[in-house]
């Protein structure tokens, strides 16, 4: 499945999934029928490798959201919507997750008006995360904060182009976040 995880190249005709869409390997497609647990397996790997999260803060994603009132499938989507790498990818200022990240990791964002380099930080309602004075002369950010301007913004976020400025009006619903994920394999994974 296309993940759109390399930006701008997944748009394209030379994505590696339109250029050869079996597995990789000698063998080639498998045969067999996937067995239960392995559909529970594949979508919650899928989720971590959209996020670009790791196994274990994966797991912790997961026991906060089951912690959390309201169903844990949601809650869980919910926080790793609100990751400040993912907040910055959604307005299109990152063509990739793994390009926000950087762009986080190295300092070039604020939130409240304080430096964050931490891409696992949740963003909370009403918290404004705005790029840095010192990185908007950036010749990157400028190339992005043009792309960010033909991008639409989810509901749940505002953005600002001609100051560089995110504004979380409110936590994201299920219904807005387009990710292709089906939540409940993961909660049975998780519950066995």
């Amino acid at each position: 499945m296309k993940l759109y995880l390399k930006g701008e190249r997944c748009y394209s005709p030379k994505c590696a999934i339109d250029r050869r869409p079996v597995p990789p390997g000698m063998h080639g497609p498998s045969r067999k029928k996937q067995s239960e647990y392995g559909i529970q397996l594949r979508e919650k790997q899928k989720a971590r490798r959209m996020y670009g999260v790791l196994e274990g803060q994966f797991a912790g994603y997961f026991e906060h959201a089951d912690r959390m009132k309201g169903v844990t499938g949601e809650n869980l989507l919910s926080l790793l919507e609100r990751r400040l790498d993912n907040v910055v990818y959604r307005v299109g200022l990152g063509t990739s997750r793994t390009e926000a990240r950087q762009l986080v990791r190295h300092g070039h964002f604020t939130v409240n008006g304080r430096k964050v380099n931490i891409p696992s930080y949740q963003v909370r309602a009403g918290d404004v995360v705005a790029v840095r004075d010192s990185s908007k002369t950036s010749p990157r950010i400028k190339e992005l904060a043009e792309f960010a301007a033909a991008h639409t913004a989810p509901q749940w976020l505002t953005y600002e182009p001609e100051a560089l400025r995110i504004n979380v009006l409110r936590l994201p619903r299920r219904e807005e976040i387009d990710t292709p994920v089906q939540e409940q394999m993961i909660v049975e994974l998780y519950s066995r």
